[in-house]
């Protein structure tokens, strides 16, 4: 039988009702709300705004929709929630905070200060302390000021605060090169490069166009793999979402820092070499940092607050500096892009709150950092696919992020993305029918990288509706004369496409699934459940798999040895209730409750490891225990593989059984995506630590609470062989 957890999120229902009482004047002090914009700023707003306002899985905590959800619930209800759940991935805050941050936000919802301070105790709801005879309150004065207050940001920031709703960002601290050095003999990534990568290099974003996450060095074996031992570790910026995948070229390590902080390492010894504080040092909502990509001289950075900047490779000055899209709008970044022909192709996040200009794939000229191009996620009004919206207005069409990077065929010449889901989350928030396809959310996007024009789409799930969305990798591959593309979502389902067409060739459920009542085996197109269908606001929706997703930003490798996909998956599922949405700019976001449970018949097991055969799709292998796997996959022509879980184990394992071979342990959870690369003959493996993130961090905590690690240690591990086994062999 399945154990039920509490939900975590903030704003989940489940909290007790409790009125009639007759509410005092006022139920805290003006000193105790100003102590609460404080420790509100520097514990809540990274992931809730300085203005409140919210963003993706943190939901606004002042206006009209907090009120939608907290009218009929109480200070007290509030305070306890607070003190039982957040912040998440944090240590607990004193009681007297939780106290204070209440009061903040209850004066912040338009309720007056007064002589009594807030205990906690107090049962009154929150609706009767807001002015007017809704108690729907304007966002006051001191939730306006927050982010122009100069507190400090969130865990572990610099002192960045953002100013408005969203933006734009102030950074106290260093920007620009903190640290001068040169990398010496610098040879330039060239096209070639790029297309044909050397063995012992990692020059992009799952080490090739094709999106396989596989090496072709051979050094370390089935036999001598646990032989491995610790070359160096190198302590990374603490704060937000540490998820990166570093790039190596010529032994040097590029590595993408939370708080946009760039760094160049040599890869033998870790030292240091030059350092960039691209900026703004402040972590921005989850604030993850994914990849970076590699052209010419230049290391291509997406920073948080929504810019795209060209670095030099060789001192680390910034080269230009260039906005793709406006972060007082709410927008922002967390993967970075690829290059094609001179061309940097990069998505965008933060495309959640009605009124913005949409949500969009860029394409931008590698020598200046002028735009070239935009391809729209969001299909507007008399644009193709404008009508699978149905009434909605242009202004309340949101969502479709891109925050993953793309593949690219060289031979189709065309790059391809995921696009994820439309927000709200459920489509009785965001008014939309069970015949709105919601163009070109959870799709498969394949463009002309030249121009950004469309060549194809093929939408995973038209109208989706629980936020298992399909926006994460592409991987190429050839299979016989077939070209393939594969990918994998939240739902769990691996989809196998034409990708010179987008044609439907079939698809594999990897984990247990009950979204779909059934999918058509000739076009793949899913039919949900009735009561998804049919839901409606305010009530639980039943779901497996969660938001973790049966595969979430963790990437699958394929290892072409031996023909297999090997996709680091996740059993957990939820249950989803959809807020009331105030349909006016400014306002939209996720606008989902969760609470999550163990996926049936799990027995507990939530990482789950399965490799699949890329001809038949059916599992070969596969490796089941109780902690999440929250690295990608990075596989060798040796038949080795790598990947690393929350319980701080770094393992090795083989391919063809799934065999572990190898493991150690981590600071704290292994996070992030690993590569291997060599110098000199000398074959290494590096992996980060970190802390940090949305579903894949919050529902292990609710579903596992047993799996504990220490709540810092963002850092960079490379292992090798001793000195007399690696030098048997070289690869360069």
């Amino acid at each position: 039988m399945s154990r039920v957890a509490p939900a975590l999120v903030l704003m989940a229902v489940g909290i007790a009702n409790l009125s009639g009482q007759p509410p005092p004047a006022a139920v805290f002090t003006a000193d105790q709300a100003a102590a609460g914009r404080t420790a509100y700023q520097a514990n809540c707003a990274s992931c809730h705004l300085p203005d409140l306002a919210g963003r993706n899985e943190a939901p606004p905590l002042a206006g009209v929709n907090f009120l939608n959800t907290w009218r009929n619930r109480t200070a007290r209800d509030l305070f306890e929630y607070m003190q039982s759940t957040m912040p998440p991935q944090a240590a607990s805050l004193p009681s007297d905070q939780y106290l204070s941050i209440v009061a903040f936000i209850l004066q912040s919802n338009g309720a007056s200060a007064g002589a009594q301070p807030f205990t906690g105790s107090v049962a009154v709801r929150i609706g009767t302390l807001s002015p007017g005879s809704g108690g729907v309150a304007p966002t006051s004065a001191a939730a306006r000021g927050a982010g122009a207050a100069g507190q400090r940001g969130g865990r572990g920031d610099q002192g960045a605060i953002a100013r408005g709703r969203g933006g734009p960002i102030a950074a106290s601290g260093p920007v620009g090169v903190t640290v001068e050095g040169e990398v010496k003999n610098y040879a330039p990534v060239t096209d070639a490069l790029l297309r044909n990568p050397p063995p012992g290099d990692w020059l992009m974003a799952r080490r090739n166009y094709q999106g396989w996450s596989s090496s072709p060095l051979t050094q370390i074996t089935r036999d001598d793999v646990k032989n491995l031992q610790l070359a160096w570790v190198w302590a990374m910026n603490e704060g937000g979402a540490n998820e990166p995948m570093p790039l190596v070229h010529n032994g040097i390590i590029y590595l993408i820092n939370t708080g946009n902080v760039l760094q160049a390492l040599d890869g033998r010894t870790g030292d240091l070499i030059w350092e960039n504080h691209v900026g703004p040092n402040a972590q921005v909502g989850i604030a993850a940092m994914r990849n970076i990509a590699i052209y010419e001289n230049k290391v291509l950075v997406a920073t948080n607050d929504a810019r795209l900047v060209a670095v030099d490779a060789r001192n680390g000055r910034t080269v230009w500096d260039t906005p793709i899209a406006d972060r007082a709008k709410g927008y922002a970044n967390t993967a970075g892009p690829i290059v094609i022909h001179g061309i940097v192709v990069q998505g965008l996040v933060g495309c959640d709150r009605y009124g913005n200009d949409g949500c969009w794939i860029s394409g931008v000229d590698v020598q200046t950092g002028k735009l070239v191009w935009k391809f729209n996620t969001i299909a507007r009004s008399g644009q193709p696919g404008g009508e699978t919206w149905g009434k909605l207005p242009d202004n309340l069409r949101i969502g479709g992020e891109t925050w993953i990077a793309g593949s690219y065929d060289p031979d189709l010449d065309l790059t391809y993305w995921g696009v994820a889901q439309a927000k709200p989350w459920m489509r009785a928030s965001r008014g939309t029918t069970a015949f709105d396809a919601a163009l070109y959310t959870s799709s498969t996007v394949a463009l002309h990288p030249k121009d950004g024009t469309l060549a194809w789409h093929y939408q995973h799930a038209p109208g989706e509706s629980l936020d298992l969305d399909e926006v994460f990798e592409r991987v190429l591959v050839d299979i016989g004369d077939e070209k393939v593309v594969f990918t994998i979502g939240k739902p769990g389902i691996l989809w196998k496409l034409d990708r010179t067409n987008g044609k439907f060739l079939g698809y594999k459920e990897t984990v247990f699934q009950n979204v779909f009542d059934s999918i058509n085996p000739k076009t793949g197109v899913p039919t949900y459940r009735a009561d998804i269908i049919e839901q409606q606001t305010g009530q639980w929706v039943p779901a497996c798999p969660s938001t973790e997703g049966g595969h979430n930003w963790q990437a699958m490798s394929y290892h072409p040895g031996t023909g297999v996909l090997i996709i680091p998956l996740s059993q957990s599922c939820m249950e989803m209730s959809g807020r009331t949405v105030e349909f006016t700019d400014g306002s939209g976001g996720t606008a989902g409750d969760r609470r999550f449970f163990e996926m049936p018949g799990s027995d507990g097991r939530v990482g789950k490891l399965a490799a699949f055969d890329v001809k038949t799709l059916k599992e070969v292998w596969s490796h089941e225990q109780r902690a999440s796997f929250l690295t990608s996959v990075v596989t060798t022509a040796s038949g080795i593989g790598f990947v690393g879980d929350l319980n701080r184990v770094f393992r090795a394992f083989d391919v063809k059984t799934g065999e572990t071979l190898w493991q150690a342990r981590l600071g704290t959870s292994a996070q992030g995506s690993p590569v291997t690369f060599s110098i000199g003959g000398k074959q290494y493996v590096a992996v980060t630590a970190g802390m940090g993130g949305g579903s894949p961090r919050l529902v292990p905590r609710t579903v596992t609470p047993d799996i504990h690690h220490p709540q810092t240690g963002n850092a960079l591990y490379v292992f090798t062989l001793p000195d007399t086994e690696s030098s048997r062999s070289s690869q360069d």
